[in-house]
């Protein structure tokens, strides 16, 4: 046992004075501290104020349509009280008249839209560059219309989306400045379990709190394409994105995740390890997509029993439990019940390595797979195939189609269904999802049917966006238009004049 210093049973007889409610003088209590520090305990001081002003508070709103029926319905807790009243109860909303739902089905006028900016959710984020490159969590920024960025000074600045990869969580967004603060960035490989670490962030709102801890495991399988750094440093919702530091000043991590039964904070927390986040940034701000490699195969962990039994000295490896038809791994001769000892020379120890080796790398490119087949070993070649991009969210998928169906005209349309066409009995026509610039003007709205265009009939949208692109843009054009029971010529000008 190693023995107690004099300073040490200093520090200890000043501990039990202090715990027992004693007070020692001022001199005694500034000695006390003294010893503390010389003791070895972490000062964090210094390195927040140096780290502090590169972290970022990330704010995001989402757009959203309001039908404007007199007043404009409250938001917040009201309208999910409201929703709540009108669903379970059919209660009406106090105040507000109940109006039926006008669509060119029933005849009526649809209800004037409002557009407004909510506010979505918040999140946490640090400087990475000088003219304004952050780095933040895919999900603090998924769904959002605006990013607006606010820096421990009180500046704010609206944000611009560079790009996310949902698979590792890790996004880059940019804003416009020069010699803004910036933190540097460690190893991620060289942290060690028990070190200490400092998280900075904006926990439920509240900008630039600090809390410390230390790192409880490397690498943590609970990702997919990469191994988390498990700490014990409080976060909270609002937290994520921002960085995890070590006592060098460095960011070692990008604060992402907690294991939780309430929502909050209960001891664990997870951190993407920076090396990854910068491998994913650079991909995201070269093309705005994360590129990564497959093989075809589904694969499990290779048992102690299972190895034992086929001759392998230990439980390693990744077991292949289906080979994908026609795929990579498949036309390089891989099997069911084959063990992929190695990719390329590395040694997979466990299951959940391969694919992040196989995702790392390039599509295209050949890799050798070391497998243990029937007793002995063999080697096969393997053409590394691209993975599918990530699916895009409900919100992503419909500005999508709303981009792919404008037109010049400033037309969002969408195609009619059979149904519709027989219940409105026409033959063609399009309708009208929103309008913006000459078509707003011109008084065309959502849930109008355009039936012609100057002349020309029409059967769906590629034909009209067709005819669209062959029109006079000096000219003013007339679309034919059913609203309700009643059809009419609007005239389009291309400009306001």
């Amino acid at each position: 046992m190693k023995l107690i210093s004099s300073l040490q049973k200093s520090i200890l007889a000043s501990a039990i004075l202090l715990g027992s409610g004693l007070m020692l003088p001022m001199a005694g209590q500034a000695v006390a501290h003294a010893a503390v520090a010389a003791a070895g305990l972490p000062d964090f001081t210094d390195m927040v104020e140096r780290a502090g002003p590169a972290v970022v508070n990330i704010r995001t709103t989402a757009r959203t349509s309001t039908a404007v029926r007199g007043r404009i319905a409250p938001g917040g807790d009201d309208d999910e009280m409201q929703e709540f009243l009108r669903r379970f109860f059919g209660v009406p909303v106090p105040g507000q008249r109940q109006q039926p739902e006008r669509s060119p089905r029933n005849g009526r006028q649809p209800a004037p839209q409002t557009e407004e900016e909510v506010p979505r959710g918040i999140g946490s984020g640090f400087l990475i560059s000088a003219d304004g490159t952050i780095l933040t969590n895919a999900h603090v920024v998924d769904g959002a219309d605006e990013v607006y960025v606010t820096l421990t000074d009180k500046r704010e600045f609206k944000a611009k989306i560079i790009g996310a990869d949902a698979r590792t969580d890790v996004a880059v967004v940019k804003i416009e400045g020069v010699n803004l603060p910036r933190l540097p960035l460690g190893d991620s490989n060289k942290i060690r379990a028990g070190e200490w670490v400092i998280a900075i962030g904006s926990p439920f709102g509240l900008e630039n709190s600090v809390s410390a801890g230390i790192i409880s495991a490397k690498a943590r399988d609970t990702g997919d394409y990469v191994p988390l750094i498990q700490t014990d440093v409080a976060v909270n919702p609002g937290n994520s994105g921002g960085p995890l530091i070590n006592m060098r000043g460095e960011v070692v991590g990008i604060n992402s995740q907690i294991y939780s039964r309430s929502g909050g904070y209960m001891g664990i927390s997870f951190a993407v390890p920076i090396d990854e986040a910068i491998r994913v940034s650079e991909q995201l701000k070269a093309s705005g997509r994360v590129t990564r490699g497959r093989i075809g195969v589904q694969i499990g962990e290779v048992a102690k029993e299972v190895a034992e039994s086929l001759g392998l000295t230990r439980a390693q490896g990744a077991l292949v439990t289906r080979v994908e038809a026609g795929g990579p791994a498949e036309k390089a001769g891989l099997q069911e019940g084959d063990i992929i000892m190695k990719f390329n020379a590395t040694i997979i120890d466990k299951a959940t390595e391969l694919p992040r080796l196989v995702g790392a790398t390039k599509p295209g490119t050949k890799a050798t797979l070391s497998v243990w087949r029937k007793g002995t070993a063999r080697e096969l070649m393997v053409n590394i195939a691209e993975m599918e991009a990530d699916k895009t969210s409900k919100k992503e998928e419909k500005k999508s189609k709303a981009e792919q169906n404008a037109n010049s005209l400033g037309l969002t349309l969408s195609d009619l269904s059979d149904a519709q066409r027989k219940e409105l009995k026409i033959e063609g026509g399009v309708l009208v999802d929103a309008t913006e610039g000459a078509a707003a003007r011109a008084g065309l709205r959502s849930g109008d049917i355009i039936l012609r265009l100057n002349n020309a009939d029409f059967k769906d949208v590629k034909q009209f966006n067709a005819l669209v692109a062959k029109l006079d843009p000096k000219k003013v054009a007339s679309v034919l238009v059913r609203r309700g029971e009643v059809s009419q010529f609007i005239v389009i000008r291309p400009t306001a004049q």
